[in-house]
Formats: structure tokens, sequence, C-alpha cells
């Protein structure tokens, strides 16, 4: 009988990752399916959280059964069902939305530090999940009007080369910068829409937090969404673009927190690690150098940002440590 490899290094650190963001969703989950009064979200909402229910418990199975310890993650004392609608007009699936976004790329990542046969057919299985409910989530969100298409362009005729560095230009004083590319048009659409929920989340967070520093935090963040928004949309009026990222979401007047400060918090945090992978990857793509500057500025910002956040968990004994290598210098001068 062949003996299973055990789990490597990286295997761990992954399946440990993708446990504290499931457990964290099924708790966001459970409250915006008993918020939600409409069933076709609901439905959404619903197929998603027995999905992912399953797969937490096939990670349970997979450290249960190689001596690793079960992490604490985000339990039912992180969720107050009772709690008033926080969000209104379809945040909840806007929000999932992101969520899925999030999760194509981690899933990616994790896949490509992946070994054994068990653990590569998990991230395959969650990759179709998410695909799947991305794909409904769209198709309600437009048939709502909630989610806005990005900007239209006039169809290429024929084929382009570009010639000369003049093309990444994108200061000049005393001539006009060229106009915007498809790629650089969809990076700067995306952005608008997804600082526009980053807002509209944060905002919701700070009114209920009950901390008074993660309050604080969470209004700081608003702003950072703000200045993002800010900078988007004066490169889209620059270029003669209507600015349509808009969303009717909104946030109500409670101030009853639906979840913990700690869950609150450690989702900030998730979304600011897509905010600087996704910033980075759209700089890399985009050909003006001004947008570039001022896209790496940005997520300077929000680096520094997420590690003040960082800081704000670790001083409450919020953020659980991750499995950890040995300390071998330990172990050699434990008597001394």
């Amino acid at each position: 009988m062949k003996v299973k490899e055990p789990l490597s290094s990286s295997e761990i650190g992954t399946l440990w990752l993708t446990y504290q963001e499931k457990t964290m969703i099924l708790r966001i989950l459970e409250y915006f399916l008993e918020k939600s009064d409409d069933q076709e979200a609901k439905n959404i909402m619903g197929m998603l959280w027995q999905e992912l229910d399953y797969y937490v418990e096939l990670i349970q199975g997979i450290f249960e059964s190689e001596g690793v310890v079960i992490p604490t993650g985000f339990k039912k004392e992180d969720v107050n069902l009772g709690a008033p609608n926080l969000f209104d007009n379809g945040f909840d699936i806007m929000f999932l939305r992101i969520l899925k976004e999030v999760s194509m790329g981690m899933y990616s990542i994790n896949m490509n530090m992946a070994y054994r046969i068990d653990v590569m057919t998990i991230y395959e299985g969650l990759t179709t999940v998410t695909h799947k409910v991305f794909k409904l989530a769209n198709v309600y969100l437009l048939k709502k009007g909630i989610l806005t298409r990005p900007p239209i362009i006039t169809p290429p005729k024929r084929t382009e080369f570009i010639e000369g560095k003049n093309y990444m230009k994108g200061f000049k004083l005393f001539n006009e910068k060229r106009a915007l590319n498809a790629i650089e048009l969809g990076f700067l659409h995306h952005g608008i829409e997804s600082n526009n929920i980053g807002m509209q989340l944060i905002t919701g967070f700070a009114q209920c937090a009950k901390n008074k520093e993660v309050r604080q935090y969470f209004e700081k963040g608003k702003e950072l969404s703000k200045k993002h928004i800010k900078t988007f949309q004066e490169i889209l009026l620059d270029n003669d673009t209507q600015v349509s990222a808009t969303t009717g979401s909104t946030v109500t007047t409670s101030t009853v927190a639906p979840f913990s400060d700690k869950l609150m918090i450690y989702c900030v945090d998730l979304l600011n690690g897509f905010s600087i992978v996704g910033g980075s990857f759209g700089t890399f793509f985009t050909l003006r150098n001004d947008i570039s500057l001022k896209t790496a500025l940005l997520a300077k910002d929000v680096y520094f940002y997420g590690q003040e956040g960082l800081e704000i968990m670790f001083k409450n004994g919020w953020y659980e440590e991750p499995p950890q290598t040995e300390d071998r210098g330990q172990l050699i001068n434990r008597n001394e």
C-alpha cells in the first residue's frame, strides 16, 4: 500500500490561509442570507455557503489526518444575525462579486504551490465554484442595473504597432497626452468600481465598529478609497471619457455591528492585499507612465495602511499566527 506523502510547508500554509478566508466568508454569507428579501440573491448566496462549508470540512479532514491543529478561523460569535441591515440595494451580491475576484487570484497562487492530488483537487473545485458564482453575480447585478459596464470604444479597423518611446509618455508640458488604450481604460474602470464597493463597505464598518481605534482606522480607509476614485476619475475625464463605474448600493444608518471587529478588520486586510496585487498587475500592462506612477503611489499608501491594520490586529490578539517552521536556535539553546 502506497503511503501518502506528508503535506508540504506550502500546502499547510495555503490551506491555512484558505481556511481563514472561507470561514470569514461563511459568516458574512450567514448575515446577508438572514437579511436578504430577494430570492434570487438568496439562492446565489445559499449555494455558495453550501459549497464553501463542504470545502472547509475537507480542509479540516486533511488537517486532522495529518496531525495539524485546526485553525480557529471565524466562528458563530463573529457574526450577529440579529443586527439590522447595514447595507442595502444589492450590496450583498456586489460585495460577493468582489470576494470572488479575490478568490480567483488566491486559487491560482495556491494551485501553483500544491503537490498532493487531494490538495490540488480542493483548489480545482473551489476555482470551479468561484467562476460559477462570479458569473451568476454578474448576470444578477447587470439585470438589476446595479453593475455598470465599462465605457464603449470604437472598434479598431486595422492592426497597428507602436513606434518609439513617445507612446509611454504621460507627462507633457505643452503637448496632449495620447488617448487611453482599451487595456488602460478597463483597468481604470475596474479601479473605480472596486474602490466604490470598498468605500461603502468600510463606511459601514466605521459606523458600527466597537473599538475606537478600529473605527478611526476604517475612517482613514474610507478617505483612501476616495483618493483612489478621484485619481482614476481625473485620468478618465482628462481623456474625455465619461465616468460610469458607480453602483446603486447604499449604506444604511445602522450603528449595530453585524460582525466582530476582528472579522471586519481581517476582511479589510484581505482587500488591501488584493488591491496591491491587482494594482501591480494593472500597472504592468499600463503603457502610459503617468498612470503607472500614480498607481504605484496609491499602492504605497495601501501598503502602509495595511501595515497599520496589522498592528491593530496584533495588539488586540485578533490575528491568528500562521503555522511556523522549527526554531532551531531555540531548540539548541533551550537550557541556557
